[in-house]
């Protein structure tokens, strides 16, 4: 563990887990969670806002006792790496956007129901990501060659994303899926928000609870590319640690932003594919060329900011003049 990672005192992590604790507390009680209702795109883009804000602030509350306490040269590089780790996960936050609007599409989820599951989904992938940080983090100290591997996997991933980007998925056949349908009693309707329901003494499932357990699957399988992605920028665990945090906390707000807008981002599926293979590239090389880590943020950002303005350059031409 490098220098920096060790001299962040418990009270920072203690601090950080009470701050998202207190932030879903507020989500969930005060502001509208206990109520069902549709979130609409000034909402959901006044929370993108909100968190995007948050995670700069904390970005440079970090740096500025960095700066006091390490100096100048560490402060900036660790700000550095928290920015290029956090654009990382929050632009592969998106892909989970996509199979988010597959799952509630398949469902056919009300748009006042899909808010609180998605609550329960992102308290969810915050657990399972601080578990899968703790032990890679362990692993990578431990083993500095399973670097190799998790390079090689990202590079594999992203390959497969450029060659079945425009795949359709099947979530029928899905095997989670079909085995909860042939050994649960699952209700025909939603019973509002409810996961499960007494019928006659005897308890049921509603389909809410069936998007529930699949979109805590996907938070999963997500967590796979995503904890790999970011050893490729640092091994600090804090750093790590709250870069994912920050990206999955404004996970659900900017599903909102863009579930309506799908299909006007159909080529940032082949953006975020880059992404992968450049970042497992990065590490494939880590021990031959270092790339810095304010290329590496350029570069990210650019690959992003290319696909964005390819898809909605190419999703214009399409859309035909209104008289």
């Amino acid at each position: 563990m490098d220098a920096v990672s060790t001299a962040v005192p418990p009270l920072f992590w203690a601090g950080f887990i009470a701050f998202v604790l207190a932030m879903l507390a507020l989500d969930l009680f005060v502001l509208g969670g206990k109520s069902a209702h549709k979130v609409s795109v000034r909402e959901s883009l006044g929370w993108t806002v909100v968190w995007i804000s948050l995670a700069l602030l904390f970005c440079a509350l970090f740096w500025s006792w960095l700066d006091n306490t390490a100096g100048r040269a560490v402060a900036n590089t660790k700000a550095l790496e928290f920015l290029t780790g956090y654009l990382i996960e929050l632009s592969l936050s998106v892909d989970n956007i996509f199979v988010f609007i597959m799952i509630f599409t398949f469902f056919a989820v009300p748009a006042e129901y899909q808010r609180r599951v998605l609550v329960y989904g992102v308290l969810g992938a915050i657990v399972m990501r601080a578990v899968m940080i703790l032990g890679g983090a362990w692993l990578v100290q431990q083993f500095h060659w399973i670097l190799y591997l998790f390079g090689a996997f990202l590079v594999i991933t992203g390959f497969k994303m450029l060659i079945f980007a425009e795949a359709e998925s099947d979530l029928a056949q899905n095997p989670i899926l079909k085995w909860m349908r042939g050994h649960l009693r699952i209700t025909h309707e939603y019973h509002a928000e409810k996961f499960t329901v007494m019928r006659d003494g005897v308890r049921w499932f509603t389909p809410m609870f069936l998007v529930l357990v699949l979109i805590e699957t996907s938070d999963v399988i997500f967590a796979v590319d995503s904890i790999p992605a970011i050893f490729a920028v640092t091994t600090d665990p804090f750093i790590v640690f709250t870069s994912n945090i920050f990206a999955i906390m404004g996970l659900r707000s900017l599903y909102f932003l863009l579930a309506d807008l799908n299909g006007r981002f159909h080529l940032l599926k082949y953006g975020l594919a880059f992404v992968l293979v450049f970042v497992g590239t990065k590490m494939l090389i880590v021990d031959f060329y270092k790339v810095p880590i304010g290329l590496a943020l350029g570069i990210v950002a650019l690959i992003l900011l290319s696909s964005i303005a390819a898809s909605l350059i190419a999703t214009r031409k399409r859309t035909p003049p209104s008289h």
